[in-house]
């Protein structure tokens, strides 16, 4: 596991004002990315993000980057934590993880959220 911030999610109510804010914010461009409702990759400066429509008012998600999703969601669960779905049992393809990897939502085993990422193979 590596485990450096590697990605970070933007939840909005609307992604098409969501992008035109952002992107005359900070000049980041946006492709339309996996999510449903209209969601963008997004591509900073820095690390790489993503938005995603109908989660308006929440803070951004930080993902750190692990070798092996399997593994490291299994790694939380023996620490005590929780692991919110692995991307493929809520429905995402094969073919979206070959283009923008693996995610996770996880709890510490204080209640604490943040996301575990998995880079496409090759990347």
């Amino acid at each position: 596991m590596t485990g450096e911030p590697a990605f970070f999610e933007i939840g909005v109510a609307d992604p098409e004002r969501g992008r035109a804010f952002y992107g005359t914010l900070f000049g980041w461009t946006f492709e339309p990315g996996p999510s449903e409702g209209g969601g963008f990759a997004i591509t900073t400066d820095g690390m790489p993000g993503g938005m995603h429509g109908d989660d308006a008012g929440t803070s951004p998600y930080l993902f750190f980057r692990v070798d092996d999703l399997d593994a490291a969601a299994a790694q939380v669960r023996d620490l005590g934590g929780t692991v919110e779905g692995l991307a493929e049992e809520d429905g995402d393809s094969e073919e979206s993880a070959a283009r923008f990897g693996r995610f996770t939502l996880c709890r510490d085993d204080q209640g604490s959220a943040f996301g575990l990422f998995e880079p496409p193979k090759g990347a």
